[in-house]
């Protein structure tokens, strides 16, 4: 029980102890028609509410301890936001980087339709944007975007290799090699274009071509957000 409470209870108890002496000073046949059981019990019911607004007073102390701690949490909470915002200039960030095979070498392909190439081994995706698992990278910032992609052509000539950067299902640019004797010939290509949210941008694998991949990773796609539109 707090000070205070017991201080209430003692005051309490004082006022039943006035009571029962003006008691005694009335008429005699007045005090044996009290029962002192009642003012005793009385007396108890007061001293327990005491107690109980005590223990009331204790839990709301132990509530605005754990108020004012939430209340901390939430400023450090916010004051790490301020400074991701200003490392950040508010911008948000947007990258990603992956190359064709997470182990093994080899061709991939010959397809019967144009398929995109998932990049399974992911270097870095800020924003998860990327999925590796279809190789597509979805726009959620509508914004300006940097694009670019590798390839090298199949291992055994004559070579057979053609892939094409593509938005939404258009082919922009591509990087190919279809003729010549020699072998591990290997290209790249860039684009910059605007993307609204839910954009689609993959690297597609043109029909009955090849592409060749081992522990070198010859064949990546990264891209990232310039700035937002």
């Amino acid at each position: 029980m707090s000070l205070r409470m017991k201080g209430i209870a003692v005051f309490l108890l004082a006022l039943c102890c006035c009571l029962s002496g003006t008691q005694g000073q009335g008429d005699h046949e007045d005090q044996k028609a009290r029962c002192p059981s009642d003012i005793c019990s009385l007396m108890k019911e007061l001293i327990s509410i005491g107690e109980k607004l005590g223990t009331m007073g204790e839990k709301l102390g132990t509530m605005g301890d754990n108020l004012r701690l939430m209340e901390t949490r939430l400023q450090t909470s916010e004051n790490e936001v301020e400074e991701l915002k200003r490392l950040t200039g508010g911008r948000p960030q947007v990258a990603f980087s992956a190359t064709l095979r997470e182990t093994g070498t080899g061709d991939t392909g010959l397809f019967t339709t144009p398929i995109p190439l998932q990049y399974k081994k992911v270097f870095s995706n800020t924003g998860s944007s990327y999925n590796p698992a279809t190789g597509i990278f979805t726009a959620t910032v509508k914004g300006m975007y940097y694009f670019r992609f590798s390839m090298m052509n199949n291992l055994n000539a004559p070579p057979n290799s053609v892939v094409c950067l593509t938005k939404n299902g258009q082919r922009l640019v591509s990087v190919w090699d279809t003729t010549g004797s020699d072998a591990n010939d290997s290209g790249s290509n860039a684009v910059v274009i605007p993307l609204e949210v839910g954009d689609n941008v993959y690297v597609e694998l043109q029909a009955n071509r090849q592409v060749y991949d081992d522990v070198m990773n010859y064949n990546t796609f990264s891209g990232f957000l310039l700035f937002t539109m």
